[in-house]
């Protein structure tokens, strides 16, 4: 595995991995949370790390942090992006509560590591991180791609996504 402690941007073909599950601080989940400071020490240590950041304003938020910076877009698999267990179950039981897929995009504080990296490092990265932190998810949630913006796929079809995470002011 290549070592390296600088962090270039996100590049087209990257694969985009998150750590643990998304959505439902709304309902609380944000206040207990554990700091993914080992692991992106890990990380940086042990993978050449094209972007990494935390999702505090929402995965596509925080994601766009990403693009924005590195000047590329993303595909995101819907069925690949882990949603809490928290925003399914508020899903259910309030009819006003945010969609879990929408939660796990949006909400804020979550506080996991959303991060890119080559994807020919992709599965020695699940392979490894499976034997380094074995209580901890790690997913492959899409791809970056030459083309602006965030783009859902799912079973039928690729579609934009144009919301925003976790707005501080709004």
């Amino acid at each position: 595995m290549a070592k390296s402690r600088s962090v270039r941007g996100a590049e087209a073909g990257d694969a985009i991995f998150v750590t643990g599950e998304l959505g439902g601080s709304l309902a609380n989940r944000h206040l207990e949370f554990e700091p993914r400071l080992a692991e992106g020490r890990w990380l940086a240590e042990h993978f050449p790390i094209h972007a990494m950041i935390d999702v505090s304003d929402g995965l596509a938020g925080d994601l766009r942090h990403i693009l924005k910076a590195s000047r590329v877009g993303a595909e995101l698999l819907t069925t690949a992006i882990p949603i809490s267990r928290t925003a399914k179950l508020a899903s259910r039981a309030e009819s006003s509560a945010k969609p879990p897929l929408l939660a796990a995009l949006t909400d804020g504080e979550d506080f996991e590591l959303l991060f890119t990296v080559a994807a020919k490092h992709a599965v020695p990265l699940l392979d490894t991180w499976k034997i380094q932190f074995p209580k901890l998810k790690l997913t492959c949630i899409g791809k970056i791609t030459d083309r602006e913006g965030i783009t859902l796929r799912d079973k039928t079809g690729a579609r934009p996504f144009t919301a925003h995470g976790y707005e501080h002011f709004a």
